[in-house]
């Protein structure tokens, strides 16, 4: 508050020491009249004072206002004084240099920090700055006190003084490190994806629904449309034009349903025919892009050049094509050679010229092409396993298993599980679920040898399997379909066991559909030398020995020889016979 010292007393001392405790002014009580005056002089000099006071403090706040703006924004200011060679930093700038404040900031400071590679061209700049004026604004790397980079962006204007020399450098130095290193991984990143693109052959797209054209191709989208990059993205129906008249309306159908409907995705294929002619198949995937507002504003999507898999898919077809005709070309010439190897060898394990047994192939002839159950009768060792798997070879399930099951040899317990499976658990022993011999023969053929052995409750089970077709295994409640041909073989009369009570008729009546009773050996007596010829060949062939001829004699009595074990009976002779040579 200025206030004024009025005195009665004169004098100069009086007077500076009023001054000295901040009077305004020293009026004599004899001078009133100048009391007005210095009154409007006080009130103005403290209105001053005050607006200096508010000036000073707006300038500290602006000051601290433009420090804090620098420090944030890592934009520093800087001043040069071309003549004098002064530079003057602001307090970001020194750290923007990672100077201590203390430093004299120099040009050749400045200088002696930028990257070797950036410092001639910035002292170029400095010098062109200085001879012929001029702004500038460049970059440069800085390298710091512990080997890092920094990059720098500085922003000049050159200020003329009043004289013809007087020039002042003013301007801004921002630290961009950030947002460069940003751009070197974003350009990295466009580089890798475009890298991807190429090597995937997937180039990408933007489509504006508000302008009606493409605002964005990547480069592999026009490579692979044929369309140069450098005259920007093609209108759509230039666009058009490049794919294949007849997949045209379709590509234009679907999209113009995906750009209405706005929630529809695209997904097709079409062929483009590039402008040297080549046809190049396409795989176009897009979908819609909605703004914050949720408007409908872009659709954007992938297109793959799909020409390499449509051409290998092309060649598969036909490849395959061409494979299926050779297979049904084989499969014919299969049926025809197998008929021929039936018709000379079907029977090659089967020696014999007799009457008897060329009547047994005859029927063996008629009933393998059906379905039909056989019943093969005869004495033990008269070959009924093998007339059963000749019958089987000329079948037409011959591709199939042959199951063979020799009924006499399971004990009579275990017969059942051993024909129709069991479940685990299903009785002492049965630690694991097994398959039967019916479903082992699936699609094939089920030889059951000395059927006549067959316990009652086998034969019950066994006459429902050939009635219905299905069976469930020991212990187990599943049914099972069973696509199997039977063929059955006993050395019993079984009409005597139906007779006996050990035997079912009515198993009897579904075995015996088509029976075929093998002849002994005693009734095809002039078999034995081509039997003899067999078993020589066979054995010597073993042994190592080359037996040329028999004599008549021994060949006579061979003749008159009983074979009560019949085929089987010289066989065993034969292996002993080999074993002793």
């Amino acid at each position: 508050m200025p206030f004024l010292f009025v005195s009665g007393t004169l004098g100069e001392e009086v007077a500076i020491e009023a001054l000295k405790v901040g009077a305004t002014d020293y009026v004599l009580k004899t001078r009133l009249s100048r009391l007005a005056p210095s009154v409007r002089r006080a009130l103005r000099e403290a209105s001053g004072r005050a607006e200096r006071r508010q000036a000073e403090k707006a300038l500290s706040r602006s000051e601290a206002f433009l420090a804090e703006a620098q420090r944030l924004s890592r934009t520093g200011s800087f001043g040069w004084s071309v003549p004098t060679r002064e530079v003057f930093w602001s307090a970001e700038t020194y750290r923007v240099f990672g100077c201590s404040p203390e430093a004299t900031p120099t040009v050749e400071l400045v200088l002696e920090r930028t990257h070797p590679d950036d410092r001639q061209r910035l002292q170029q700049v400095f010098e062109h700055a200085s001879v012929h004026g001029g702004d500038f604004d460049i970059e440069h790397r800085l390298v710091m006190d512990d080997g890092s980079i920094k990059y720098l962006r500085v922003v000049a204007r050159i200020v003329r003084g009043d004289a013809p020399d007087d020039l002042q450098v003013v301007g801004a130095v921002t630290d961009v490190t950030e947002a460069k290193r940003a751009e070197e991984a974003r350009r990295r990143s466009e580089g890798y994806l475009e890298d991807a693109q190429r090597l995937t052959r997937t180039g990408s797209w933007a489509y504006d629904v508000a302008v009606g054209r493409g605002i964005h191709w990547s480069q592999e989208n026009f490579r692979l449309l044929g369309f140069d990059p450098e005259q920007g993205v093609p209108p759509h129906d230039k666009f058009l034009q490049r794919i294949h008249p007849e997949d045209r309306a379709n590509y234009s159908r679907a999209f113009d349903k995906a750009i209405t409907h706005r929630q529809s995705n695209l997904d097709l294929e079409y062929r483009v025919v590039l402008p040297d002619g080549e046809t190049r198949y396409v795989h176009s995937i897009g979908h819609p892009v909605f703004d914050k507002s949720g408007n409908f504003c872009q659709y954007v999507g992938t297109a793959m050049d799909v020409t390499e898999q449509h051409n290998a898919r092309a060649a598969l077809e036909t490849a395959f094509q061409e494979i299926q005709t050779l297979k049904d070309q084989l499969y014919k010439e299969n049926i025809a050679l197998r008929e021929e190897i039936v018709q000379t060898s079907m029977f090659e394990e089967i020696v014999g010229e007799s009457p008897a047994l060329q009547a047994v192939l005859v029927r063996v002839t008629k009933v393998a092409p059906t379905d039909s159950t056989v019943l093969i009768t005869g004495e033990t060792g008269t070959g009924k396993e093998l007339i059963a798997r000749a019958i089987h070879k000329r079948s037409q399930r011959t591709a199939r298993a042959f199951v063979s099951v020799n009924c006499a040899a399971i004990p009579t317990s275990l017969i059942s599980s051993e024909l129709f499976g069991h479940e685990k658990g299903a009785f002492t022993g049965a630690t694991q679920r097994r398959l039967g011999r019916f479903e082992l023969a699936e699609g094939g053929t089920l030889f059951l040898d000395e059927v006549g052995e067959l316990p009652p409750e086998t034969q019950t089970t066994l006459l429902r399997v050939l009635q219905e077709r299905e069976f469930e295994r020991v212990g187990g409640t599943k049914v099972i379909s069973a696509n199997v041909r039977v063929i059955v073989a006993t050395n019993r009369d079984l009409q005597a066991s139906i007779d006996a009570g050990t035997f079912r008729d009515d198993l009897y009546y579904r075995f015996n559909v088509f029976p075929i009773e093998m002849p002994s050996l005693r009734q095809r007596r002039e078999d034995i030398p081509l039997l003899v010829e067999y078993f020589i060949a066979r054995y010597s062939a073993k042994t190592g020995k080359k037996i040329r001829s028999i004599e008549k004699s021994t060949l006579d009595r061979l003749r008159l020889y009983a074979w009560p074990g019949n085929i089987r009976e010289p066989a065993k002779r034969g292996r002993a016979i080999r074993h002793s040579l």
